[in-house]
């Protein structure tokens, strides 16, 4: 079915929670082992329908926020989903009471109870006012980004549609670029630092109502953190500042000679990284997707038969337009067992990426469709980013067809950047524990605090003052996931790294590179994460020969990659 042509019913809040309890007492008095699957198939069925109708609801809100219709939906699912959590932890604690848990695990796997209890950790009743209140912050957020109206150069932008001026190559008009997106920023500065303090009080007071010393305990249950911790983390950001922070800033060290710039440079310089002008897409985003569309009927069969699903059933929105939201997103349409692809075009070589990394998770999806459990269909946030990121990679082959004179460019910029991210990503996370660990902080403090790490993680970052918002270490307000999604961002830094591991098994052999990211792929969320890794026969980015040698490889590339013919 056609996305256009999907069916929105806003369903009863009443009669769910009523289904719910149904079920679970059906759960609970089941005497065989049949009886029990009956009832967790026909639960299974029934939050498919229901989580359907609330992510077409926010599909539909993203793509044009001003739309009062969806927006009233979203209000409504703002305030249902934290009222349905109570049931859904009373079917969770049925679910673990069974005394047939162990044929459930033998049919469906152990991870889901794994996963059942941590979210008993992560919820109670006494925090749905909270909840609720923020999932109102965080649309507050969402919204003011998405009204952004940047005047620039007699015209107005919004916030996506300033990012190739932000890299244009010259340096007046990028500069000017920086200048008038941070002054936006700016002039909402005090709407922005409301929102984020309401948020960080609020989740502070969430922890601790259930017991914790905080929010981080909290925060990391919310994330279904299975199999590892925030010392585990610790060791992966030290291992960061040991290995990569210095592959990072060498590479930024070459790209201020070949800019003829001062090190460190600015932002604007930074986001510059050949004189010439950064990679661009050489078509329209209809010759991207089209080639999109080559690559992966060429990829294999199965990437053939996922991408031409999403074309013929408009499972792609990607213009950038006025009044929708920022960013980029993959979600499932579990009724229909299918994903669908959000994002924002704008003229850059993030276009293709979004191409790549966002179907990377669209094919994951559909490849798992068909999992039971549900929430088996995905693997935790860090095993999903290893879908998109690596995806990214196995895309190089067909890179000419998406940047053309510009392929070699990219290809180098590609792999600067994924190494030159995850620092960036390393201070994201830095910086929300230290947020959540003193959420007496205010404002200013936290500027102050990111203004800090951001000489630990990234120094080639010059904090002169001329670009508003940015050199002022404010620049963290625009990263949405610090607003919405705390702690959601070591994900990607984890993945990034194992995405590394499959850049450097394609350089050796493309064809069994492939075979392990399918390995690793066609598991689903039907294990762990390093559990995904091993079976796949890939390193854990929690041990520290991991970035190390990725680093190496990565660097030894780089240094040999010939720029002497681009300028």
């Amino acid at each position: 079915m056609k996305f256009s042509e999907m069916p929105y019913h806003r369903p009863d809040p009443e009669a769910a929670k009523q289904q719910l309890e149904m079920l679970t007492k059906a759960l609970a008095d089941a005497a065989t082992y049949e009886q029990a699957r009956a009832v967790f198939l026909e639960k299974e069925e029934f939050i498919k329908n229901f989580a359907t109708n609330g992510t077409l609801a926010h599909i539909r809100h993203s793509i044009d926020t001003r739309d009062t219709f969806y927006d009233e939906e979203m209000k409504f699912w703002n305030v249902t989903m934290p009222e349905l959590q109570e049931y859904q932890q009373k079917w969770t604690m049925a679910l673990l009471a069974s005394p047939f848990r162990k044929e459930f695990a033998e049919e469906f796997g152990d991870v889901m109870f794994l996963n059942a209890e941590i979210a008993l950790k992560a919820f109670s009743p006494d925090i749905i006012p909270e909840l609720q209140k923020e999932n109102e912050l965080t649309q507050e957020y969402e919204k003011l980004l998405a009204s952004a109206k940047i005047p620039f150069e007699g015209g107005e932008y919004t916030i996506s549609q300033m990012s190739p001026f932000k890299t244009d190559a010259d340096d007046e008009r990028r500069l000017a670029a920086w200048k008038a997106e941070g002054q936006w920023y700016k002039d909402n500065q005090e709407k922005l630092d409301n929102i984020y303090h309401e948020l960080t009080t609020l989740r502070d007071a969430m922890g601790k109502k259930l017991g914790y010393a905080g929010y981080t305990e909290l925060g990391y249950y919310n994330m279904g953190r299975n199999c590892y911790g925030k010392e585990d983390v610790e060791k992966f950001r030290a291992a960061v500042v040991k290995y990569l922070v210095p592959v990072a800033d060498a590479i930024y060290r070459e790209q201020a000679k070949r800019l003829g710039k001062t090190y460190p440079m600015s932002f604007a310089d930074n986001a510059l990284m050949f004189r010439s002008g950064n990679p661009k897409p050489c078509g329209t985003p209809d010759d991207i997707l089209a080639h999109g569309k080559v690559f992966y009927d060429e990829l294999s069969p199965e990437t053939s038969e996922f991408f031409n699903t999403m074309l013929d059933n408009e499972l792609l929105d990607v213009l950038s337009t006025e009044g929708k939201a920022g960013g980029g997103y993959c979600t499932s349409l579990h009724a229909y067992e299918v994903p669908f692809i959000f994002a924002n075009f704008n003229g850059t070589q993030h276009d293709v990426e979004v191409v790549t990394h966002e179907a990377g998770h669209a094919f994951a999806d559909w490849l798992n469709r068909k999992r039971i459990p549900m929430e088996t269909i995905w693997p935790s946030m860090e095993g999903c980013e290893v879908h998109s990121m690596s995806m990214e990679f196995f895309a190089w082959p067909w890179a000419e067809g998406f940047f053309g004179a510009d392929t070699r460019k990219f290809m180098y910029s590609h792999l600067a950047g994924a190494l030159t991210f995850i620092p960036y990503g390393t201070l994201v996370d830095h910086f929300q524990h230290e947020v959540y660990e003193h959420p007496e902080m205010t404002p200013a403090d936290r500027h102050a605090k990111w203004k800090e790490l951001l000489g630990v993680y990234m120094p080639w970052m010059k904090l002169d003052g001329d670009i508003p918002f940015y050199s002022e270490g404010e620049g963290w307000q625009r990263q949405h996931h610090i607003y919405s999604s705390p702690f959601y961002y070591i994900d990607y830094c984890l993945a990034q790294t194992v995405a590394l591991q499959f850049w450097a098994k394609i350089q050796a052999d493309p064809k069994d590179a492939w075979k392990h990211y399918m390995a690793y792929t066609s598991q689903g969320g039907s294990r762990v994460f390093t559990e995904l890794l091993k079976n796949a026969g890939l390193d854990s980015p929690f041990e520290e020969t991991c970035l190390r040698n990725v680093c190496d490889v990565a660097n030894r590339w780089l240094a040999a990659f010939d720029l002497s013919d681009i300028a």
